[in-house]
């Protein structure tokens, strides 16, 4: 690892230690791309693997309020849901200099906690299904492991569903057309 990613896990190992928590980090060969990339990294479900996804709301002045969607990695946020959790409007993905701005962090380095500053930190609750889980440790080729409750607790995270329901995905793309982009479409129909 070189100097920087050092100081990224670093940072992570000592919010962690701040909260009594010895973590285990797995240092891997090299940098890693994707859930499935750290999955077979670490011998792990792809399902066991965090995503740490920055999402923001803006605000009246035109600041950006960052929320940290800790989820799966064989699930995706669903937007609406999130915004109506954290009672906001409209959320949507940040960019990825939004990210480090945000966070300190790149996206493929993102860990659930240590972030720096105050950011509000949502847990999808299907995560709790898992003995273990897997994330990134501040760094893209550092890998912590660690139970849905402590990840809760390090991250002090609010648990809540977040994952797009597999009929959401679904019939988005059954529906999916350049005018229909990012909308459902019903049709009547009768049956026999």
């Amino acid at each position: 690892m070189n100097q920087h990613q050092n100081s990224g896990v670093q940072r992570v190992v000592e919010a962690a230690a701040r909260k009594g928590v010895d973590l285990d980090i797995r240092v891997l060969a090299g940098p890693v791309q994707g859930v499935e990339e750290a999955a077979a990294a670490v011998g792990a479900d792809q399902g066991q693997v965090v995503q740490s996804l920055v999402f923001v709301a803006t605000r009246l002045n035109g600041r950006l309020a960052p929320i940290v969607c800790l989820i799966s990695g064989r699930n995706r946020v669903e937007g609406g849901l999130l915004a109506a959790v954290i009672g906001e409007t409209e959320v949507r993905r940040a960019s990825a200099a939004e990210v480090r701005e945000l966070t300190g962090y790149s996206m493929t380095s993102l860990p659930p906690f240590g972030l720096g500053r105050d950011v509000r930190v949502v847990m999808d609750q299907d995560l709790g299904t898992h003995e273990w889980l897997w994330a990134a440790a501040g760094s893209d080729s550092a890998m912590l492991r660690v139970t849905p409750g402590v990840l809760r607790m390090l991250s002090n995270a609010f648990v809540t569903p977040l994952a797009e329901a597999p009929w959401v995905a679904s019939a988005m793309a059954q529906n999916a057309g350049p005018a229909m982009e990012g909308h459902l479409r019903f049709e009547a129909g009768s049956h026999a």
